[in-house]
């Protein structure tokens, strides 16, 4: 299985540190936050890895290179212009292949285990789902036995963690520009064709300074 890194937001919430960094190369601990997703993914047991980019993404092909330091391959899908998520994915499709693949966000950082998403994929998308953050409380998605579907209410509901398997038919129909994964995640809903689970880990989106500093004292009280 491929995975992929989501790395071409603008990150204007963490102004200034993002005016000459691309957001994934934020550091937080001393290490930028797509390095963690890299080292984790290699350690997962994952070879392949695809990141768009977009916003100063020059930076993150330097410092990243080839991938082999961390030992594993990595193959960028830079973007012209910003294309959100869904449209990031439809462009980086060529080299994602066939079969599912995962797909992170580059600007979460969590201490989920990746291996446990090497395993078939039943319908069209499987999405990891978390607590809903005092930034998020009304959530996105509630989880039936191991169906994903819309959330009715708040007190059921959970936040997609941005991590997720997906099948490149998922996609299907779709044109190359910029689109949202929302929609296409709903419709799959509708048709019983996304299984979910929730993770009770640690996991941050770091959005914000704030966020970021949740970080830095999470990763402090590791030392």
């Amino acid at each position: 299985m491929k995975a992929m890194i989501l790395a071409a937001g603008k990150g204007e919430r963490l102004r200034p540190l993002t005016l000459h960094t691309p957001k994934p190369l934020v550091r937080a601990g001393g290490i930028p936050l797509i390095e963690f997703h890299v080292r984790a993914l290699a350690a997962a047991g994952f070879s392949e890895l695809v990141i768009n980019h977009a916003w100063l993404g020059q930076q993150i092909e330097d410092y990243l290179g080839d991938g082999s330091r961390f030992g594993l391959r990595i193959t960028y899908s830079a973007e012209g212009e910003p294309l959100e998520t869904g449209g990031g994915i439809f462009k980086a499709l060529p080299l994602l292949g066939e079969e599912p693949f995962l797909v992170i966000n580059g600007d979460i950082w969590t201490d989920y285990d990746f291996a446990t998403l090497r395993r078939p994929l039943q319908g069209l998308a499987h999405l990891v789902l978390v607590d809903n953050p005092s930034h998020h409380p009304s959530g996105d998605f509630c989880l039936q036995d191991d169906r994903v579907a819309d959330a009715a209410d708040r007190e059921s509901s959970f936040t997609y963690s941005g991590m997720a398997v997906l099948h490149p038919r998922l996609f299907a129909g779709c044109q190359p520009g910029a689109f949202k994964l929302a929609p296409l995640l709903r419709a799959a809903m509708a048709d019983g064709q996304v299984t979910g689970e929730y993770f009770a880990g640690r996991w941050v989106d770091v959005g914000t300074h704030e966020r970021l500093a949740d970080v830095e004292r999470l990763l402090a009280a590791e030392a």
